[in-house]
């Protein structure tokens, strides 16, 4: 038999169909060869059957999914395994409970609710169902990251961290943008922590925490954020972790885009660059030393096939392969930890206002 036909399959079903939702689907039909599971596109619901007939279409390749014209009649179909929500975050928490209602296994986009209260009124529902939930923190699966993680925690390739510095910065036309777009209306959880800053902080937690077996960890937050018309535009965050001097500063605007070096993780031996066509997309690193003698150390990622999301889902398909209802990269508790820090920032920034 075949390594192909020994892979097991997860049948999809994708909810909502904007940019995040079309830029999975495009790497789950994408052929590699260093797949560790097979994909199917079973399902897409969208808001009219029409746009989603659209979706697929503009889309191409192989992939013939059922098309709905609502969300529900996806979380009804028994052809689907598992459901990708990719619609705005104001809407996770009751997406996922209907996904879950139906005893679908789900894997939702970052920010994962729009605070710690909702996470873990959907988790309590996984839990009591039985059924597999992640967060799609996709960043944390792309092989650089996990190499990167590795030189720095296990490896020593900079010795002992002291300070992390990482900015997420896209340069929005707001004004142009009604009140009702998800990037301005307070409602639909809009500002930049949630949408960018999720990933400045996520890079601060991995580069100064140890891996998530230390997440007791958790560090001290300082937070300064500029509010307008109700949402931040910039935030600005200080990770101190008491236990070991270690400090992160960590940023996102919606008013100027990131260097290319979005990161910088300095150690008592050396300094690491991140870099990337944006923070939540790392394409290289390099590895600074205080040697002098000593070269610089490039390491890039994989020849690029896609964008990388299959990565979490091959991840997160070898999970339920074997059973779980976790991952090990991204918990529930690695994600009620990260929204209880962005409650407290979004909190202190209100109050800044």
């Amino acid at each position: 038999m075949s390594h192909e036909l020994q892979k097991s399959t997860l049948r999809w079903g994708i909810i909502g169909t904007g940019l995040i939702s079309s830029w999975f689907l495009s790497d789950m039909v994408a052929p590699r060869a260093d797949a560790t599971a097979n994909h199917t596109i079973q399902a897409i619901g969208s808001s009219s059957e029409e746009k989603g007939r659209a979706f697929v279409q503009r889309l191409g390749g192989a992939a013939t999914p059922s098309v709905y014209g609502s969300y529900d009649k996806v979380y009804a179909d028994p052809e689907v395994d598992i459901v990708y929500i990719g619609i705005p975050h104001a809407f996770h928490k009751d997406a996922c409970l209907k996904a879950i209602s139906h005893g679908k296994h789900v894997l939702c986009e970052k920010p994962f609710t729009l605070n710690t209260k909702e996470a873990q009124e959907v988790f309590n529902a996984a839990k009591e169902k039985g059924v597999f939930v992640m967060e799609a923190m996709w960043t944390r699966f792309m092989p650089l990251t996990v190499q990167l993680l590795q030189l720095i925690h296990q490896d020593k390739v900079i010795g002992d961290v002291h300070r992390l510095f990482c900015d997420f910065g896209l340069a929005m036309d707001l004004d142009s943008l009604p009140a009702t777009s998800r990037l301005k209306d307070p409602a639909l959880g809009a500002g930049t922590l949630l949408d960018l800053g999720v990933y400045s902080l996520t890079w601060g937690l991995l580069g100064l925490d140890e891996g998530i077996a230390s997440a007791a960890l958790t560090p001290q937050v300082f937070s300064a954020q500029s509010i307008s018309e109700g949402i931040d535009v910039a935030t600005s965050v200080v990770l101190h972790y008491p236990q070991n001097g270690r400090q992160g500063i960590l940023t996102s605007t919606m008013k100027t885009k990131s260097d290319p070096v979005f990161a910088r993780i300095e150690g008592s031996k050396g300094t690491i660059f991140i870099e990337g066509i944006a923070t939540s997309v790392p394409r290289r690193f390099t590895v600074v030393t205080n040697d002098a003698a000593a070269e610089r150390q490039v390491y890039d990622a994989p020849a690029k096939v896609g964008k990388g999301f299959f990565y979490e889902a091959d991840a997160v398909a070898n999970d339920i392969f074997a059973g779980r209802v976790e991952n090990a990269t991204m918990p529930w508790d690695e994600t009620l930890r990260v929204l209880a820090l962005m409650d407290g920032i979004r909190a202190r920034g209100v109050c800044q206002a």
